[in-house]
């Protein structure tokens, strides 16, 4: 990863569902697809500052598996990749043994 986010921010990499399928055995093409709201944090900063100048460390981890909202952050791309870096407030979940080290 050769992007650093600052503060409270939070790069994520979307998850794709691998059913391009319904159960009826119609084939849904990309186009038509929603993008998913579920993703891997792959890099998040230091933490916010308040006001007092505190740091506070940030909840979610490298690796946690995480839900977010369906416009929430700003969509990036770095070296052909898509991710999307929002602030850790916009994230609305973490989803519990689902991550890279529950895979494991």
């Amino acid at each position: 990863m050769k992007i650093r986010p600052l503060y409270d921010r939070v790069v994520v990499k979307r998850i794709e569902e691998t059913q391009e399928q319904t159960l009826g055995g119609i084939i849904i093409p990309d186009t038509a697809k929603e993008k998913p709201q579920e993703g891997e944090v792959v890099a998040v900063g230091k933490g916010k500052r308040l006001e007092d100048g505190k740091v506070v460390t940030l909840d979610v981890q490298v690796g946690d598996r995480v839900l977010f909202g369906k416009y929430s952050g700003s969509e990036i791309k770095i070296d052909g990749e898509e991710y999307v870096i929002m602030r850790e407030d916009e994230i609305l979940g973490v989803l519990n043994g689902a991550g890279r080290k529950a895979k494991a």
